[in-house]
């Protein structure tokens, strides 16, 4: 009997980029201690997601921007270079194509000296892992460079039965919690992502995950980050968007579910990758722009709720709810349904 993993495109890595050059850098605002501050992103060239290269999740398409021939003296140039942008930012989020704290991806030394190159310069380091490179020992090292260390864990979902049969995560719920419980108890903060609208799942069933899982982990976590899923090249999710069997959350779902949430303990944010575009969180392209200006107010902490957006396309949007409601489907129902 066939699994998922059974259906996800096989992944080659690339060898995109040199090996010297990272994937991409730029500065964007976020807040810190309650002020909105700027902060500088880092996306390395690394050699791979260790889980992309064993299966990988569905919706996940940056084994794109990988190069196996990437060493650990090749990371701490593009770091380098990074570093060599303007000044003035207040933190500094390191990304890869996996986890951060994976060694095979980025080598123990390798990642000392990062962030010792950046210790001096930003006031706390961000970074993403999956739970199972978590520990005292790994967290401690990063803890012994920066006194306000954020770790992100990319949940997607509290429901077991999405991470496996829907996303492919590659570990369940519990496997966050006890990551979560390691990352509180050293001190560091805590990210954690949750996916809007992963494959399968109507636009209603998508709003309800999301709300769900937060309230889930309020207690848990000190940020959660809503990501609206966006295609990316070479996944399952795109696969299933050419067919017209996929279509991204509408950002009236992803404005419903930053509301439905706002209240809850955690900072509450969402910065959609791709939104506005026909790959990522849509409406009808004409409200793009004002809608996610609201949502990174609203993440900002520049605004307190939604109740001034209008636009006409609200109505399909809530035929879109009530459609897919009555047919159990998660196809895009306005591919064939104008």
């Amino acid at each position: 009997m066939k699994g998922l993993e059974d259906y996800i495109p096989k992944r080659k890595i690339s060898k995109r980029g040199g090996v010297s050059e990272y994937v991409s850098c730029w500065t964007e605002k976020d807040a810190l201690n309650g002020k909105v501050v700027d902060a500088l992103v880092v996306i390395l060239r690394t050699a791979g997601c260790s889980w992309a290269r064993e299966n990988g999740c569905t919706m996940c398409g940056y084994f794109n921007d990988c190069n196996p021939n990437v060493k650990g003296k090749d990371l701490v140039s593009q770091m380098k270079k990074a570093l060599e942008r303007p000044q003035g930012q207040k933190i500094l989020k390191i990304f890869t194509s996996g986890s951060f704290l994976d060694e095979i991806e980025v080598p123990a030394d390798v990642r000392r000296e990062i962030l010792s190159m950046a210790s001096e310069r930003f006031e706390q380091v961000v970074f993403e892992t999956r739970p199972e490179y978590v520990n005292d020992e790994t967290l401690g090292d990063c803890l012994s460079h920066f006194e306000k260390v954020q770790v992100a864990l990319g949940l997607e979902s509290t429901n077991n039965l999405l991470l496996t049969n829907s996303i492919n995560k590659g570990f369940l719920f519990e496997d966050y919690q006890k990551a979560a419980r390691t990352v509180k108890e050293s001190g560091a903060a805590l990210k954690t992502y949750l996916l809007i609208k992963p494959p399968f799942l109507t636009e209603n069933e998508a709003i309800a995950d999301s709300v769900n899982s937060a309230k889930r982990i309020q207690k848990i976590t000190d940020v959660v980050s809503f990501n609206p899923v966006n295609v990316q090249k070479g996944t399952l999710v795109e696969r299933l968007w050419r067919r017209g069997e996929y279509r991204p959350p509408w950002l009236w779902s992803v404005v419903k579910v930053l509301d439905d949430c706002k209240n809850l303990s955690p900072r509450i944010v969402s910065f959609p990758s791709g939104g506005g575009k026909k790959r990522g969180a849509h409406n009808c392209f004409q409200c793009g722009g004002e809608f996610l200006k609201a949502i990174e107010d609203f993440s900002l902490g520049l605004r307190e709720d939604f109740d001034d957006l209008r636009c006409d396309c609200r109505e399909r949007w809530l035929d879109v709810l009530d459609l897919q409601g009555f047919t159990q489907s998660s196809i895009d129902m306005e591919r064939y349904y104008k």
